[in-house]
């Protein structure tokens, strides 16, 4: 055999070692598709920028064919699709429409979209034409509209992913999925199916779906019979977060055998969990949760699902106990257990022992119950518990120190219970995998030695409300991992070791350490934060000295309420580019305000208030356009009202109130359309009250310009604002008439019963803070300011009568209109405000009588009416009879009765129900001198005539009658007293 040359030995070798390396290139057509496709898409990061060049398999995203070079998959889906703090980040993502040109690629089998933001954008409907596809993943991807049923035309599609984050995205109907023949997996998560009633019947028909996620779909129809059922192969089914009301778990779904995983959450569904779920023994997933109207308790045949790992009954057993749940417990379910929730079921009864024998459970949570008692040993036992979860109880005994035996536990929730115990060392023993330990609001003191060296390292320590004081506890030093500590409100004071901000502060990334009594001044230069964005809170302590300068990965700073001293740094702005908020709220601060503020590009809320600032507020905000919160209020700060606030499209909140700003509102300012609340009180603000107000602002719900200098009518587009439930315009000088159209601020039609009912939340924090003028004194309202409901017109100028529409308000809780010249009567249908506490019509000129309706608004509690022109009784009865002092009426010359010392003339008019003895007047008061005397007479001679034939009878009388004589003197003189008042007016002494 001839020999084989050396050179071609060698090739042959190379090309048998080698894996082949396909010469495919991407096919012109295809290229022009992509680049079709490109050109529709906004791309604001340049995630497309390798779209360039001829060979478009090297494009990011981009797969081609080994063998035929043919665009096979297309997946650009976007890698980060969350901010730091867990909300979508669309920076990133593609967005755009979809175009036609994507039918060139006739070969793609796979397509990926998810996790962009096609807001507003439909799923085109010739994606049904690509008759190859096998895999589309539009979830999360903001596509908008109907889906389209071409999509049924994909015969060869394995998964179909199109979960959706808002219910924009819709489906009519659904029987286009029953061509599907090939599907295995179906995501319609979030997609609006309302409409639908016969997706299971179409599902039924998939021969080969393996998974079907339909949760938070609309679905109210919940099939109770299925005549065949086809689901053989269907491992995954999830229902959840539906409203399937009134009906209940059908019988056919336990006969699904080939179930693993069940998820029918928060579903509504009713009745009884059947017997038969004992049935679905592959099952290895069972979420129950939240289910509310389940009656009975949960069948003991739960306990043969041998293969369960994970188990969420929350708030589902309104039947059952938890001492009497660990029957159901008692099969093998009791060794396969991993995941055991129970939260929010109402159990108040203290911690079972049988919760000991669960040796294999991985994560219990007992919280949002009404446990109480102590932690028990047995809990020690649970030698395989990594998550234990016991937060908002009633626990308020003691913890065994058996829980450090536990050594593989991770995370630890002891939170909001009223332990008031101590834990000690002994307590964390065998801690050595603890990552979190959660203790807040636990009343728990910490009692350790000062050279304590724990057996873990905590990633996130929560320990606000502790008793740890008043020493730093050492141990802290300790925990290099940990990114989270909150030590607000535990006792600690004196002055903070070094080592804590040098040391402890570079590793975190959240510090929490307000509402203690820490002293001492913080050091020059103070560097945070090695590892990423950090939080920093010191609020409500004693610190001294200037501020310091930070490291700029600082995102919140809150400095409030300490005694530091100096000015804020004027480069601020330039060394923290990150912020997102700052609060230097009553801090002894002066000077002025630094223009570098502007450049925060990031910032959301800035609070100087309470500071001693002063000088102009600068006129640079157009930079920051994220900003929703200002406050810089009670200061000394002059000038004007910037301009360039105007700028600031985001704003919510804007407090400028208690200082020395002058001028009249810049127009600039109708450009903050989503302002919420705003308050410019106690200034200097002049010229006529803006028409922009109401026509812009249509988001106000609270405005107050009280304490200014704002002259002429009230604008009537100030109705407009519909939504406003509290409006001061109080101490200015407006004049004109209190418009009939503020019938038209539909916010104060409204009941509030509880804080928040808002849509913000500001005033759950204590940066909102405002004064109100009500029950005669002023009051600050701070959480609570969403609950109130009030209009404050007084010490104006303004005329004319109170409106009946007024009357149409019936939340209102304070109304004053007192320190005008107001004419008229009051409306008699006042008595229709049933929620209001205060009134305020004094200094007026009304006239009339006092409407009876004032004594049915029971929740009055503080009312004037003083010095008006006001005839006639005083009504009684009802809430009028709790206000006993005189000066509420005081002033009004015509008014009788209680509680002035007036007495009322017969003739009054608005009379209360007489009685005999004050209100009979002449005529009474004759028939009752005639009716007497006739009587007196008759009896005299009778009881006479007897006296006189018998003895014994004449004693006794006449030593009753000597016991009697001052008691009858006293009836007589006040008779008397009453009697000439009747006749001559009531006008005496």
């Amino acid at each position: 055999m001839a020999s084989i040359p050396l050179h071609v030995a060698l090739l042959l070798s190379l090309l048998c070692t080698q894996p082949f390396i396909s010469t495919a290139h991407c096919l012109q057509q295809e290229r022009d598709a992509l680049l079709g496709f490109k050109a529709g898409i906004k791309d604001p990061t340049n995630k497309l920028a390798s779209w360039v060049g001829d060979d478009c398999c090297q494009w990011r995203g981009v797969h081609c064919s080994n063998t035929t070079g043919h665009v096979v998959q297309l997946d650009l889906h976007n890698p980060q699709p969350l901010n730091y703090d867990g909300s979508p980040d669309y920076s990133g993502s593609l967005s755009g429409e979809i175009n036609p040109s994507l039918l060139g690629l006739e070969h793609l089998s796979y397509l990926d979209l998810s996790l962009n933001y096609f807001v507003g954008a439909t799923i085109p409907k010739f994606i049904g034409s690509l008759k190859e596809l096998t895999y589309i993943n539009f979830s999360r991807a903001s596509f908008a509209g109907i889906i389209p049923p071409e999509l049924g035309n994909l015969s060869n599609l394995h998964h179909l992913d199109l979960y959706s984050l808002a219910p924009t995205l819709y489906a009519k109907d659904v029987q286009w999925i029953s061509s599907l023949s090939s599907l295995r997996y179906l995501n319609m998560g979030g997609v609006n199916l309302i409409s639908v009633t016969s997706w299971l019947q179409v599902l039924n028909m998939l021969p080969s779906i393996t998974e079907i996620h339909l949760s938070s779909c609309q679905l109210h129809d919940f099939p109770q019979n299925l005549p065949q059922t086809n689901f053989t192969n269907l491992s995954v089914l999830d229902l959840s977060d539906n409203t399937f009301n009134s009906s209940r778990i059908p019988d056919y779904l336990f006969h699904i055998t080939s179930l693993k995983h069940l998820d029918l959450r928060a579903s509504e569904l009713r009745g009884v969990v059947p017997v038969d779920i004992g049935n679905l023994t592959s099952l290895e997933y069972l979420d129950l949760s939240y289910n509310v109207y389940f009656v009975g308790r949960m069948p003991r045949s739960l306990g043969r699902l041998c293969n369960l790992h994970t188990l969420y009954l929350s708030a589902s057993l309104s039947s059952d106990n938890l001492a009497e749940f660990g029957e159901v417990l008692d099969g093998c379910i009791r060794n396969s257990l991993e995941e055991f929730s129970l939260e929010a079921n109402g159990f108040f009864e203290p911690l079972p022992d049988w919760l000991g024998n669960l040796k294999n459970l991985k994560t219990l949570d007992l919280s949002s119950n009404n446990l109480y008692g102590s932690i028990p040993a047995s809990i020690g036992r649970m030698s395989s518990l990594q998550n234990l979860y016991l937060a908002q109880n009633g626990l308020n005994g003691t913890v065994s120190e058996s829980i450090g035996q536990l050594s593989k536990l991770e995370y630890l929730d002891l939170s909001f219970n009223p332990l008031k115990t101590v834990m000690s060392e002994a307590h964390f023993t065998n801690l050595t995998s603890l990552n979190y330990l959660e203790l807040t609001e636990s009343s728990l003191a910490l009692h350790v030695s000062s050279d304590w060296i724990p057996p873990f390292q905590l990633r996130v320590i929560h320990l606000s409300s502790c008793r740890l004081g008043p020493q730093f506890p050492a141990w802290i030093r300790t925990q290099v991992n940990a990114f989270i500590l909150d030590m607000t409100n535990t006792g600690l004071a004196g002055t903070m070791p070094d080592w804590f901000f040098s040391e402890v502060l570079s590793h975190l990334n959240v510090a929490e350490l307000s509402l203690n009594r820490i002293s001492g001044e913080m050091p020059r230069i103070l560097k945070v934060g090695k590892y990423g964005p950090v939080s920093l809170n010191l609020s409500s302590n004693r610190l001294e000295g200037p501020i310091p300068i930070f490291s700029p990965n600082l995102i919140t700073l809150d400095l409030s309420n300490n005694s530091l001293s100096g000015t804020i740094p004027s480069a601020i702005g330039k060394a923290l580019p990150y912020l997102t908020f700052l609060s230097l709220s009553a801090s002894n601060l002066h000077g002025g305000i630094p223009y570098s503020l502007c450049n925060m590009r990031f910032l959301r809320f800035l609070v100087l208030s309470n500071n001693h600032l002063s000088g102009e507020i600068p006129d640079c905000w157009e930079n920051s356009v994220r900003m929703q919160f200002l406050s810089l209020a009670n200061n000394n700060l002059s000038g004007v009202v910037p301009s360039s606030i105007g700028s600031l499209a985001l704003l919510n909140v804007l407090d400028l109130s208690h200082n020395s700003l002058g001028g009249e509102l810049p127009v600039s300012l109708k450009g903050c359309k989503e302002l919420v609340l705003l308050n410019l009180e106690q200034n200097k603000l002049s010229g006529n009250l803006p028409t922009w107000i109401g026509e812009s602002l249509s988001r106000l719900l609270i405005l107050s310009l009280r304490s200014n200098m704002f002259a002429g009518d009230i604008p009537l587009k100030l109705s407009q604002l519909s939504l406003l439930h509290f409006l001061d315009l109080s101490n200015n000088k407006l004049s004109g008439i209190i418009p009939a159209s503020f019938k038209n601020f539909t916010g104060m039609k409204v009941v509030r019963r509880r804080a928040g009912e808002s849509y913000v939340n500001f005033w759950r924090t204590p940066m909102v803070i405002m004064q109100v003028v009500m029950k005669g004194r002023d009051l600050d309202y701070g959480k609570l300011l969403s609950l109130l409901t009030s209009i404050d017109l007084s010490d104006n100028n303004l005329s004319g009568q109170i409106p009946e529409e007024l009357m149409d308000l019936v939340g209102l809780r304070n109304l004053n209109l007192s320190g005008n010249s107001l004419t008229g009567e009051i409306p008699e249908r006042i008595g229709e405000l049933r929620s209001l506490e205060s009134l305020d019509l004094s200094r007026n000129e009304l006239s009339g009588p006092i409407p009876s309706g004032l004594s049915g608004l029971n929740f009055l509690s503080h009312l004037n009416l003083s010095y008006n022109n006001l005839s006639g009784r005083i009504p009684s009865g009802g809430q009028l009879q709790t206000f006993n002092d005189p000066s509420v009426f005081v002033g009004n010359h015509d008014l009788c009765g209680f509680p002035l010392p007036v007495n009322c003339h017969v003739d009054d008019k608005n009379q209360g129900p007489k009685s005999f003895a004050d209100d009979e007047g002449e005529s009474g008061i004759l028939w009752y001198g005639l009716g007497a005397g006739t009587g007196f007479a008759a009896g005299f001679w009778t009881v006479f005539g007897v006296l006189v034939l018998n003895r014994l009878w004449r004693i006794a009388y006449f030593r009753f009658v000597d016991g009697m004589c001052d008691m009858i003197y006293v009836a007589f003189a006040r008779n008397m007293t009453k009697l000439k008042r009747s006749l001559f007016g009531g006008r005496m002494g």
